[in-house]
């Protein structure tokens, strides 16, 4: 039997927080800043944010790395943070994002224009998070109250390692039924997630003005004016640039163009791998 490599894609992965719901990606951010607070220890919303996109354990343990955190901790408690308190900070962000997701849970807007034009070219609507399962089955069921019903789901903590490892992504390739990983596109608002599409041989799309890196509502990106929102651009595109996107857009009401043009790289023979 010969390889035949795809000529068109068949699936696009999203991600969820700044990609498809809740613009500036809050809802996660804001809890770390609030989990920290409850334990004594002043972590801002910009330091909250450095690290999104990887799993919230791993997120925190980052955090907690970070040295004006760690010593702000053993200013507090007389040591830096170990697991333990990594899993006790944890422990109490979990019900507080299961308690506050709804307060960020709106759908981006254009995304269910552009995922409905996905569908009616036939590609099947993937997708993970930094979520663990108990969060992210609170977000699906707000998402589905809001008409956004994607075809799979695969949380961080069901599968070995989450973002930037690929094995959230490849678990969609097998959930979905996808025969090759290059018909495939990873759309993601932070640089794990931008791996973790390009460590499983992915088409990548970063978003650069709905999620994390940004950090605005989009009522203050609409707000910005072009000047201030290229300068933006230009900071963000640095922020991605280590994980190697194939495309940059705002938001993912700009994806449909994109599935075009990757489309048609691939009718001419290109892969992800080789770009």
């Amino acid at each position: 039997m010969k390889y035949s490599q795809p000529n068109k894609l068949q699936a696009v992965i999203l991600d969820w927080a700044g990609t498809v719901v809740d613009f500036g990606s809050f809802a996660p951010t804001q809890i770390f800043v609030e989990a920290f607070k409850e334990f004594g220890i002043e972590v801002s919303l910009e330091e909250s944010r450095g690290p999104m996109g990887m799993g919230k354990w791993d997120h925190i343990r980052t955090l907690c790395n970070v040295p004006e955190i760690a010593e702000r901790y053993r200013e507090k408690f007389g040591r830096t943070p170990t697991d333990d308190d990594v899993t006790a900070i944890y422990e109490r962000f979990m019900p507080l994002q299961i308690e506050k997701i709804a307060v960020h849970s709106g759908i981006i807007p254009g995304a269910l224009e552009s995922i409905q034009i996905l569908r009616d070219k036939g590609l099947k609507i993937g997708t993970c998070s930094g979520y663990p399962k108990i969060v992210m089955d609170k977000v699906v069921e707000l998402a589905e109250k809001n008409g956004y019903s994607p075809d799979c789901v695969v949380a961080t903590d069901e599968v070995p390692n989450g973002r930037p490892y690929p094995a959230q992504s490849l678990q969609n390739v097998i959930s979905l039924g996808i025969s090759d990983v290059a018909a495939c596109v990873k759309v993601d608002d932070t640089w794990p997630g931008i791996l973790e599409g390009r460590s499983a041989g992915m088409w990548t799309v970063a978003l650069t003005c709905s999620g994390n890196a940004l950090g605005l509502t989009y009522e203050e990106y609409k707000n910005l004016d072009k000047a201030q929102l290229d300068k933006e651009r230009q900071r963000i595109q640095k922020i991605f640039e280590g994980s190697k996107p194939h495309y940059l857009i705002d938001t993912i009401a700009e994806l449909p163009q994109v599935i075009e043009d990757i489309n048609l790289r691939l009718s001419k023979g290109e892969l992800p791998q080789c770009s």
